[in-house]
């Protein structure tokens, strides 16, 4: 194990990892840019909250060998994505993340996951770069409340029921091109975004095929490394082009099994 993996043990977390220059970040940026001015706005939030399965170059971003080799490290060699999603922040606006877990609400009986998170533009203090607690993906997943605040760019608003003590927290701080790992189980959130440029996140939830969901039902997953041994979850390919209808219906029918636990115990 490398020095950053033997980090990523003790604290939950490693950053950063270069991926791709600032001009690749950007050319990604654009055509994700596109997609928001080319397509209605119903369409392009469904392609941001379910990326990889719609668009094809975060697909390619997904496999790409210097994303995948520190997440073998972590791993193993069979690697499925679970999901990808992009959490953007418009300038000088108050939306948030709150502190949270990613696993709390996945349905996923174990673990095995990592996320990998890839800035397209500058995430800094005053972007609202993610903040992590070190060394608490040793815990348990602990109590969460549900807020549904609207500038809460979570599902249900989700937020820690514990006190997080701010003084314990690590900026990550990522220029456009970078990457940053971190455990589903890990403490972290993010302040609003006070620049005047666009914070534009991608959020690849990576996981190994021996993991399950908690329901009977298959839901999808993608193989970027290795092979499928178990065939818990509905393989998917790559998207067959941006927002294809045939795509479009695979992630419709995707979100209706998965908000069984992903909106389980909400009461409106």
């Amino acid at each position: 194990m490398t020095a950053w993996a033997d980090d990523y043990n003790e604290k939950g977390y490693a950053f950063p990892f270069r991926l791709f220059d600032p001009e690749q970040a950007n050319q990604y940026r654009q055509s994700l840019e596109k997609i928001e001015t080319d397509f209605p706005a119903d369409l392009a939030k469904l392609a941001i909250g379910h990326a990889n399965s719609l668009i094809p170059f975060v697909d390619e971003i997904t496999r790409l060998d210097p994303v995948l080799n520190p997440v073998k490290k972590i791993l193993g060699p069979d690697i499925l994505v679970w999901n990808a999603s992009f959490f953007i922040k418009e300038p000088r606006t108050t939306d948030f993340v709150s502190w949270h877990q990613d696993l709390t609400y996945w349905g996923l009986t174990d673990s095995h996951e990592v996320t990998a998170w890839i800035a397209l533009s500058e995430a800094s203090i005053a972007s609202g770069c993610m903040k992590f607690i070190p060394g608490t993906h040793a815990g348990h997943i602990v109590e969460h409340r549900d807020t549904f605040a609207s500038n809460n760019l979570l599902s249900r608003g989700q937020e820690l029921a514990v006190k997080v003590d701010e003084a314990d927290a690590v900026n990550v701080l990522l220029q456009p091109g970078e990457m940053s790992l971190h455990h589903g189980r890990l403490f972290h959130g993010s302040n609003h975004n006070q620049s005047d440029d666009r914070r534009i996140g991608l959020a690849i939830r990576y996981i190994t095929p021996d993991m399950n969901q908690t329901i009977d039902e298959k839901t999808n997953a993608t193989l970027v490394a290795g092979t499928d041994n178990f065939h818990h979850f509905n393989l998917r390919s790559a998207p067959n082009g941006i927002l294809s209808a045939e795509d479009i219906n695979a992630v419709k029918r995707d979100i209706a099994i998965k908000e069984t636990f992903l909106m389980a115990g909400v009461q409106k």
